[in-house]
């Protein structure tokens, strides 16, 4: 089985974000990179789907130079090779566009993403490579399994579960529950040094969006504490204040 893995390099949980250029512009400085988390569950299952030499995983990434020390991660990981699509992830669109141009030179059995990106948080990118490629699409996903023939996947749904068989190929964005993502070892380490990262240069598309600018989210307001005995003013600021009843 050939899983190919689609990677987003972002920043670190803890990072302080601020903007550049008016607000117009992320400012990387001082950013610790990392890879995305949700992308890490997924290249943890890849990875526990082909061990014993079922198959292979390669990791994908559209993104510039910077972003190597990332896709070397996911190497160390456990993934068999990587290709870094050398351009800026403009957006969802062209990120979906640009991985799937590559698919359709080189098919895979299966393409895994994370449910998002941690930064942008769109959930966008498992549903536009399904329309690209028109092969099935389903997100956000909390388990997989394989046969040979389909795959089995459950995601909740409101009051419950969804099952679903899918044939392959298929192009799924997973969540926690699919997998524990995998710390690498020393071994991994040193192999990463040396595994193949083919960088490739993008096709042209059109960009579709535009981000204008940026804000960060209103300061947290006062808080008012209310004493456990005294229930009726817990009441009278939830309606005269929050306004919420």
């Amino acid at each position: 089985m050939k899983i190919l893995v689609c990677i987003s390099n972002v920043p670190d949980t803890t990072t302080k974000i601020t903007f550049t250029d008016n607000n117009t512009q992320f400012n990387t400085n001082g950013v610790q990179f990392i890879l995305n988390p949700y992308d890490e569950i997924a290249l943890a299952r890849a990875i526990e789907l082909t061990d014993g030499g079922k198959g292979s995983v390669t990791v994908i990434n559209v993104g510039e130079v910077n972003t190597e020390a990332t896709i070397r991660k996911a190497l160390a990981i456990g993934a068999t090779d990587a290709v870094r699509i050398n351009a800026k992830p403009h957006d969802a669109w062209y990120v979906a566009y640009q991985v799937a141009e590559h698919i359709k030179a080189n098919p895979f059995d299966l393409i895994l993403t994370g449910r998002e990106s941690i930064d942008y948080n769109g959930s966008k990118v498992a549903g536009m490579l399904g329309e690209l490629l028109d092969i099935p699409s389903v997100s956000i996903i909390k388990k997989l399994d394989v046969t040979d023939a389909e795959a089995t996947v459950e995601r909740e749904i409101e009051g419950g579960k969804e099952v679903i068989t899918i044939p392959f190929p298929f192009v799924a964005g997973c969540a926690e529950g699919v997998a524990e993502p995998k710390i690498p070892n020393m071994r991994g380490i040193m192999s990463a040094r040396t595994k193949p990262l083919a960088v490739v240069e993008p096709v042209e598309v059109q960009t579709l969006s535009e981000i204008i600018s940026y804000e960060t989210p209103a300061p947290r307001g006062q808080v008012n504490l209310v004493s456990a005995d005294d229930p009726a003013k817990l009441v009278e600021l939830l309606h005269t204040q929050a306004r919420v009843i």
